[in-house]
């Protein structure tokens, strides 16, 4: 059983007194309170995870105690315990929020099962109200078939198993949580909760409230308990994502977390132990980070058991096709490249890396159609006029595009590389239209007119083979 901090209210101390010594056996801590209104002011004081309460008592009863609590606003589950019980108290105690009902002399085996399947149920409360968060953020699968993202995957599969923490570097919009999703789901922990914390994203004053949790009244606006993120993930994983953005003096709280596996509430003295496992993530060089003073350098160490570095997308424009038709489909769009949009795209630097193509896509998709009424699941033809300007005029094509091997090895006449040449003083657009133009016709004359035929010798489908015929006057 996880140990949790549970208030006893009862008026007659020597029943406290036994409650408190069965279950201090059971590892928990155990708080005492006379009747309701002393239980409210430890309440307001004390961090408790369950309350454990008589139902009749002087001054403030049980059914008071759970109407106040329920007006506060305190979402602590409580178990009711009277010797005096009837189906009508019972009813009402259900009805404001009490979780159980048992009947006293307590079997203490009777009340460690009760209070083992509330402690699991607020565990699983809290996972749900996490995960409802969670599910509007977009989600997308880990994609890559280049051979550096091949062995990014091996390195996921071999690490994925063990216990050792995660330290994934790469640029901004290389997939950095989708990787530390990867290894979650790998692993034995892939039924427990995945927690994903920005570190950059938060303010530097709410930072350790998030990661920690935080008891109501700890800071100005703390109207309540918290459960913290390390909470949370407790049996699964945290990836902290931008380490480097994390105030220096609570990477030193960090370590101690990792070193001793508990941590402390804000506004709490309790320690809570946790099984967590540690991925995170930043985009800079981390040992410059160390040596420039925003990480520490003895929690670089513990983070970075295994260290996982994702290739930028102009190292594998290889899955520039694959990684489209993977984002348009999450759009329910399927979709292809031309060739002259693939040579030019394939010409990009990618500043943004696979984020950024995501955007690219999205936009194309958008100005490609369909019209109202048209088929969804014909495939969209991603072409040089629905790419962003950069793209389409602001670089020079990558002199071994694919389209262009292809053709070249299929016996193109070198007077189309010539030709390139003499357009390249032309808008870029156009001039890479005119080339593809070329190509098409003398595919066309080499195979007797053959659409079919042409199209695989140009490497793209009959049906964009006859979009590209259909663009011209």
């Amino acid at each position: 059983m996880t140990p949790a901090s549970i208030l006893v209210v009862d008026d007659e101390a020597p029943m406290r007194r036994v409650l408190e010594i069965g279950l201090r056996q059971l590892g928990h801590v155990v708080h005492q309170a006379a009747d309701g209104r002393q239980a409210l002011a430890v309440l307001a004081d004390t961090p408790i995870d369950l309350v454990l309460t008589d139902l009749r008592m002087p001054v403030l009863d049980g059914i008071g105690l759970l109407q106040a609590m329920r007006d506060a606003g305190l979402q602590i589950p409580v178990i009711v315990m009277t010797a005096q019980g009837t189906v009508e108290s019972a009813v009402q105690a259900i009805r404001l929020g009490a979780i159980d009902y048992l009947q006293r002399p307590v079997d203490m085996d009777v009340l460690e099962l009760a209070i083992t399947r509330t402690l699991a149920r607020e565990q699983l409360r809290a996972a749900h109200d996490y995960l409802r968060a969670e599910v509007d953020k977009p989600t997308a699968e880990f994609f890559g078939r280049s051979p550096a993202m091949l062995d990014v995957f091996a390195q996921i599969r071999q690490v994925a198993p063990t216990k050792a923490a995660v330290f994934i570097t790469g640029e901004t919009g290389t997939g950095k949580e989708l990787a530390a999703r990867a290894v979650h789901r790998a692993s034995d922990r892939a039924d427990q909760l995945f927690v994903a914390v920005n570190c950059a994203a938060l303010p530097a004053e709410m930072i350790e409230a998030e990661l920690f949790g935080h008891h109501k009244g700890a800071f100005t606006g703390a109207v309540k308990d918290r459960t913290g993120r390390f909470e949370l993930a407790n049996g699964g994983s945290i990836f902290l994502d931008e380490i480097t953005e994390m105030p220096i003096g609570l990477q030193a709280k960090l370590l101690r977390v990792l070193q001793e596996g508990t941590l402390e509430r804000l506004g709490s003295s309790r320690s809570v132990a946790v099984d967590v496992r540690v991925i995170a993530a930043c985009n800079r060089d981390p040992l410059a980070a160390v040596r420039e003073g925003r990480l520490r350098e003895d929690l670089y160490y513990r983070l970075a058991v295994f260290s996982l570095a994702l290739p930028p997308l102009r190292e594998r424009l290889d899955d520039l096709p694959g990684l489209v038709a993977h984002l348009a489909a999450r759009q329910g769009r399927p979709a292809e490249l031309t060739p002259a949009a693939l040579a030019l795209m394939q010409a990009y630097a990618w500043p943004g890396n696979v984020r950024e193509l995501d955007n690219v896509v999205q936009r194309a998709l958008v100005l490609s159609g369909p019209p109202l009424g048209a088929d969804r699941r014909q495939p969209v033809l991603i072409d040089v006029p629905q790419l962003p300007a950069d793209i389409r005029q602001g670089v020079t094509p990558a002199p071994s595009a694919p389209a262009a091997d292809r053709t070249e090895a299929a016996g193109a006449p070198a007077a189309a590389s010539d030709e390139l040449s003499h357009l390249a003083t032309l808008e870029l657009g156009p001039a890479v239209e005119a080339f593809e133009d070329r190509l098409i016709a003398e595919a066309l004359r080499r195979t007797g007119d053959n659409k079919r035929r042409a199209a695989a010798l140009l490497g793209i489908s009959e049906r964009a083979l006859w979009y590209k015929l259909g663009r011209k006057p």
